[in-house]
C-alpha cells in the first residue's frame, strides 16, 4: 500500500476564552490514502468542520489551540510558516465550503477569481489562466461557460455557484480536496447532481477527499470509508458498506434509525433521546453514555479506548468485542 496522503494523529482543538474552554476536537486520529474518499459523519457540533479547518490551519490563531500531528503529503502542517501555508492552501490542498455565497468574493467575477487562484499558484499569463478557467467551468458542467466567466456570484443560482466553487478548488490540481457539507444548501435534485459530479471528478483526477456531512444518504453516495464523530471524537470507523450494513456503536445505530428512509408514515422516527454534551464540560466517561440505553458503569468512568473487531473496523464502545490493533 502507498504512503497515506493524510496522516492525523491525536488531534486536539481547544477554543479558549476568558470564561471557558471548549474541547471541540479530542484525540482524533485517521488517515486518507491517495484517491480515497473519507466521509466524516455526525450531527451539528460534533467537531467535523473544526477538524477540516484544522487541516488547513484556518481556525482563528488567537482563540484556537491545536495540538497533535497533521501531515499532508509528508508535510507537517502545524510546523508550516505563513509562506508554506500559502503554498499549501489552494495548491496541495483545496476546500469547498458549505455556502458559496459567503466564500466567493461578491465584487469580482467568477472568472477573475479563478484566474487569480491559477496565477497565484501556477503563474503564467492572464490569457492562459482565463483559458484554463473556461476549461474548468466546462469540466464542472456549467452551461454557457464562456458567458458565466463574466458573471458575478449573485448572478448565478445556488447550484451554479457551488459548481463554480468546485471549479476554483480544482484549478491548481490539488492532491487533497476538503469538502465541508457542500450540498447542504442545495435542493435534492441539484444535490445529487453535484454529488455525482464530485465523485466523478475525484475518481478522474485521483484526488484524496475528506467529505464532511450529517446526511447518511450523502455519505453512502460519496464515501469509500466513514468516520463517525460525536463530541469531538471519532467513535466508529470503517468501509462505507460495512458501517451502513452493520453499525457497531450505539450512536451510529441511532443515527441510522433517525432517518425517514424506509420508515412507515404511521409511526414516529426513532430519535436519539437527549442532547449532545456541552463541549465546555465533557463528562469523564463516554460522552454518549447519558443518551445511551445500553450504558453501564464502565461507560461512566473513562472514555472508551478504540476497539478493532474486524479488519478496517474501529469502535469506541465497551460493548464491542476487542481484538488486536493489527486488524485496523
Amino acid at each position: 500500500m502507498s504512503s497515506p496522503l493524510v496522516e492525523v494523529q491525536d488531534l486536539n482543538v481547544r477554543f479558549v476564552t476568558r470564561e471557558s474552554t471548549a474541547h471541540a476536537v479530542n484525540g482524533v486520529t485517521f488517515s486518507v490514502q491517495p484517491g480515497e474518499v473519507l466521509c466524516i459523519l455526525g450531527e451539528s457540533g460534533s467537531g467535523k468542520s473544526v477538524t477540516l479547518r484544522a487541516l488547513m490551519r484556518l481556525l482563528p490563531a488567537n482563540k484556537a489551540r491545536i495540538s497533535g500531528s497533521i501531515k499532508v503529503d509528508g508535510q507537517d502542517v502545524l510546523a508550516l510558516d505563513a509562506a508554506g501555508l500559502s503554498r499549501l492552501r489552494g495548491g496541495l490542498v483545496s476546500m469547498i465550503f458549505q455556502e458559496p455565497m459567503t466564500a466567493l468574493d461578491p465584487v469580482y467575477t467568477i472568472g477573475d477569481q479563478i484566474v487569480e487562484t491559477i496565477r497565484r499558484h501556477k503563474g503564467g499569463t492572464k490569457a492562459a489562466a482565463r483559458a484554463r478557467a473556461l476549461e474548468l467551468l466546462e469540466l464542472v458542467k456549467i452551461p454557457s461557460a464562456a458567458q458565466r466567466l463574466d458573471n458575478y456570484p449573485h448572478e448565478l443560482s445556488g447550484g451554479l455557484r457551488q459548481r463554480a466553487m468546485i471549479a476554483m478548488a480544482l484549478s491548481c490540481g490539488p492532491r487533497l480536496l476538503l469538502a465541508d457539507e457542500p450540498t447542504t444548501a442545495l435542493d435534492a435534485t441539484v444535490q445529487i447532481q453535484v454529488l455525482i459530479l464530485l465523485r466523478k471528478l475525484q475518481a478522474d483526477l485521483g484526488m484524496g477527499t475528506i467529505f464532511v456531512t450529517h446526511d447518511l444518504g450523502v455519505a453512502s453516495e460519496i464515501a469509500d470509508r466513514i468516520a463517525v464523530m460525536y463530541a469531538g471524537r471519532i467513535i466508529e470507523e470503517g468501509p462505507v458498506a460495512d458501517i451502513l450494513a452493520n453499525p457497531l456503536h450505539p450512536y451510529t445505530r441511532g443515527l441510522m434509525a433517525s432517518t425517514v428512509h424506509g420508515q412507515s408514515r404511521d409511526r414516529d422516527i426513532d430519535a436519539i433521546p437527549g442532547s449532545p454534551p456541552d463541549l465546555r464540560q465533557l463528562p469523564p466517561g463516554c460522552a454518549f453514555a447519558p443518551r445511551c440505553a445500553q450504558a453501564s458503569g464502565d461507560c461512566l468512568t473513562a472514555p472508551p479506548e478504540p476497539r478493532y473487531p474486524a479488519p478496517g473496523r474501529m469502535a469506541r464502545c465497551v460493548q464491542v468485542s476487542a481484538k488486536t490493533p493489527e486488524f485496523a
